[in-house]
């Protein structure tokens, strides 16, 4: 793991020495601030990858201090410390660029999972990085793919390791997610890029004219076959096949694919020649292909043979550090289509926008954005040109204000929701919460959850 520069900002002197010592104890290099003027200069003057940062200080306050230092460097990752744990503290804070929090008392354990967090996201950043440099010498582009999450970054990065193997790629996520686009850019990245490929929809045909589609058909076959038909398995001979919604596939197409899985080779329908192709499959679904297996609707064997590699591909509600990117990417891109100059959305119809869940993902938003792009009346993107208007305030909240709950008490009920619904899968749980199993351990721990 990646050791860090980090700078410990904390008017305690004892508790700051005490934070020093033991992450220095962990390898990493430290640095010390009483105070947030002290942070800045020092900031100023050195290369930090991490901020541990008091939030109630004298003088500067840690929001103050956070956002001095991402005018200075955006790039330095900063977790707050606080004894002072309310939901306004935290929204605040990661509203203007802190990672994460931490609460007072400090437990080591969390600790070190936060800096290690860091500093497996800064190696990412940095592997990210290398792989964008060595496809703008190849020529390629990842403009279509826009984002900022950590797991987006982690999808991006494992793309770049596997793109030169020959193995099978199952791309999983709901519908509008990308995973065309996450498909095309594995071929890219492959040495098969010179090659074509060959994207076909499951789902958009019946059994028997997909059959045609993937295998091809000799003249006579069936009823229309006037003439042989190539076959998408010829056509990608050398480059990549991807089969949108694989789950769809009817059992007697099943066993088809299977065979030229395990054999490399196929027949046309109604031929009898056998017929090699080099094709690299990758496939993808928005169901739960284990679950079709146990249903009896799709081959267990071929489900082994199509997940030898598997991307998760995340829904936008639960990253949503990717939503202001897309906004601005599609807001530029539907300006020019329509001949408008629309340069900015209101700080109201933003705020929807990021609280808005996307049940259509990523394609919902652009067509929410290019819906008001072309409505507008004005240079700017108001909620009036959103299909859908802020909710009326509850009556509880009219009465006594924004419910002010722990953040402790939302958490516990985050992850007791995650083990619930993944019937106590921390793997599946831990996923969904976008943390690691270390860390969804350690929470089961400390908020007295059953394992």
């Amino acid at each position: 793991m990646k050791k860090l520069n980090i700078l410990v900002v904390e008017d305690g002197k004892s508790q700051r020495e005490i934070l020093r010592d033991f992450l220095r104890g962990e390898g990493h290099t430290v640095m010390e601030a009483e105070d947030g003027e002290t942070a800045l200069q020092r900031v100023q003057n050195h290369p930090f990858d991490l901020l541990l940062l008091d939030y109630r200080m004298p003088g500067m306050d840690g929001m103050d201090v956070l956002k001095a230092v991402k005018t200075v460097n955006p790039e330095i990752d900063v977790v707050i410390i606080t004894a002072h744990g309310t939901i306004e503290t935290a929204v605040d804070a990661m509203k203007a660029g802190a990672l994460d929090y931490i609460m007072k008392p400090l437990e080591f354990d969390e600790l070190l999972i936060l800096v290690d967090r860091v500093a497996e996201r800064r190696n990412l950043i940095r592997e990210n990085e290398l792989l964008r440099k060595e496809l703008r010498e190849k020529g390629i582009t990842t403009d279509r793919i826009i984002y900022r999450s950590f797991r987006m970054q982690e999808l991006i990065n494992m793309a770049g390791r596997i793109a030169n193997s020959r193995a099978t790629v199952l791309i999983q996520g709901e519908s509008g997610t990308g995973k065309e686009l996450l498909a095309r850019l594995i071929h890219q990245l492959s040495p098969r890029s010179e090659k074509p490929i060959i994207t076909i929809n499951c789902n958009a045909l019946s059994e028997n004219l997909l059959e045609s589609e993937l295998f091809g058909h000799e003249k006579g076959s069936f009823t229309g076959a006037a003439a042989r038909r190539i076959g998408r398995f010829e056509e990608a001979d050398g480059g990549t096949l991807f089969l949108d919604e694989i789950g769809e596939i009817t059992a007697s197409v099943q066993i088809k694919l299977l065979r030229f899985l395990q054999e490399r080779e196929f027949q046309r329908v109604g031929g009898n020649q056998t017929i090699h192709a080099d094709v690299r499959i990758i496939s993808a679904t928005n169901r739960d292909l284990e679950a079709r297996v146990r249903e009896g609707f799709f081959r267990e064997d071929l489900f082994y043979r199509l997940n030898v590699v598997v991307m998760n591909i995340p829904p936008l509600r639960d990253r949503k550090d990717d939503i202001p990117p897309l906004i601005e990417h599609f807001l530029k891109r539907f300006s020019i289509d329509n001949g408008k100059k629309i340069d900015a959305i209101s700080r109201e119809a933003r705020d929807l926008l990021l609280k808005y869940d996307y049940p259509g993902n990523v394609r919902e938003l652009e067509n929410i954005i290019e819906r008001a792009v072309v409505i507008a009346r004005e240079n700017t993107i108001s909620v009036a040109d959103l299909p859908f208007q802020p909710s009326p305030p509850a009556e509880e909240d009219l009465e006594t204000g924004l419910l002010k709950k722990s953040l402790e008490d939302i958490e516990k009920k985050l992850i007791q929701a995650a083990m619930d619904d993944t019937g106590n899968n921390q793997s599946r749980a831990a996923e969904i919460l976008g943390i690691s199993e270390r860390m969804l351990r350690y929470k089961l721990k400390k908020l007295g959850l059953k394992e």
